[in-house]
């Protein structure tokens, strides 16, 4: 079951789980880690690192505040899924992580956030720091060019559930129906 577990993971995270198989006697443990340090800035500009999050369970999002879709709709559940958990969202800590760090500046992810539930913290950095923030997560991102001389992100969709040690525990994969999310931060905000 735990193999199976792990293969379910990784499908979602779009990792792979292949490696050799446990000797008798061994268990088979993940070889990928997600999550680890980060030094990024919050909203008001002050630095932040992992060791903030230490201490409660947290959901955390990388995605960019001009995203077109997938973004705001996860924004948007996350703020409809923290209203349904009543009390056990303030057990949590839920942090969006932008992939954008030239246009999403401290000012503008507090701007974007303030249209969704107030617990929900932004993080932002250099290029430099996000992009060392996004491969300790796992997380893919590029910037691809538009039409019109501009740019969007491509990037991981997944929201990523961690213990209050910040040990990684499932994903939220994009488009999971709601009874079933809500369930998944229940049962991390209560360990």
């Amino acid at each position: 079951m735990r193999v199976l577990a792990w293969a379910a993971v990784a499908a979602a995270l779009g990792v792979s789980a292949c490696g050799p198989a446990p000797q008798k006697g061994e268990t088979a443990s993940p070889t990928v880690k997600i999550g680890g340090p980060f030094q990024l800035v919050d909203t008001a500009g002050r630095p932040v690192t992992e060791k903030a999050l230490l201490g409660k369970p947290t959901a955390i999002f990388f995605g960019f505040t001009y995203c077109p879709e997938v973004c705001p709709t996860t924004m948007a559940e996350l703020t409809n899924w923290l209203k349904a958990l009543g009390s056990d969202a303030d057990r949590l800590n839920v942090v969006f992580v932008s992939v954008d760090p030239e246009r999403d500046t401290p000012a503008q992810l507090k701007t974007y956030l303030s249209n969704f539930d107030p617990r929900i913290q932004g993080f932002t950095g250099t290029p430099e720091t996000v992009a060392a923030a996004a491969k300790a997560y796992r997380v893919y991102y590029a910037k691809v060019p538009t039409d019109d001389g501009g740019y969007t992100i491509d990037h991981s969709s997944a929201i990523y559930l961690f213990d209050k040690d910040g040990g990684f525990v499932e994903p939220i994969g994009y488009g999971t129906p709601s009874e079933r999310a809500i369930g998944q931060l229940r049962k991390l905000a209560r360990g």
